[in-house]
């Protein structure tokens, strides 16, 4: 079977950053958010992994039971780990209900076409999958000085030609322009949606991005 050629937004992340690049920044994250101290036996599912290098990052933590979901059937061509991963719709997860402990997000909820709907889709399944007690982990971007900073430099062609990695972030951000820039803009709207459905954990705001761990509470 062939393999699905990737579009050109996934053109563009497939080489803002290599398979190494992306495991390093990855692993930094997931312990800033605290999880080596995680339960290392806890089912685990990465939502809009893309390639899975957030699942080889988990998988160097020692977590062994982990899941993929996906849109992209070209992204999910480039795993080649553990992890049983699937092509699926993150606003229509295809698990059981109170069947899995950690749901982790990294850079996937601010392509929802629909705000605030999408979003409230997405939280109020993963609210559904997780157990009592199971985490929801967010890192997005956030509209902060350095994410201003970093797109103004990007506005310049010069820039962009001397910085590859500049160049696939702009290509990015212009493909997703729509979804990209009304996620920046509802913040306040985001964090109520999380919140009201997570307790929070942690909570880290700074060099464009969010990082936020809520906890499942009981019903």
């Amino acid at each position: 079977m062939s393999t699905p050629a990737p579009n050109a937004w996934e053109a563009a992340y497939l080489r803002f950053e290599t398979p190494e690049e992306e495991v390093r920044k990855f692993l930094r994250r997931l312990c800033r958010l605290g999880a080596e101290q995680w339960p290392k036996d806890a089912q685990v599912v990465e939502l809009f992994c893309g390639r899975g290098n957030g699942l080889n990052a988990l998988q160097q933590l020692g977590f062994i039971k982990l899941e993929g979901v996906d849109l992209s059937p070209a992204l999910l061509a480039n795993y080649t780990g553990p992890a049983n991963c699937v092509v699926a719709d993150c606003r229509q997860l295809p698990f059981s209900g109170v069947s899995r402990d950690i749901a982790i997000v990294q850079g996937g909820l601010h392509h929802l076409p629909e705000l605030p709907g999408d979003l409230e889709r997405v939280v109020a399944e993963v609210r559904r999958v997780l157990r009592p007690g199971g985490r929801f982990i967010v890192v997005e971007p956030w509209q902060t000085p350095f994410l201003r900073c970093v797109h103004w430099v990007g506005s310049f062609s010069t820039a962009r030609r001397a910085w590859a990695k500049l160049d696939a972030l702009e290509t990015m951000t212009e493909l997703e322009r729509p979804t990209y820039e009304q996620w920046l803009r509802q913040p306040q709207m985001v964090l109520r949606c999380l919140e009201a459905n997570f307790a929070t954990e942690r909570k880290f705001i700074g060099w464009g991005k969010l990082m936020w761990v809520g906890r499942r509470e009981s019903d």
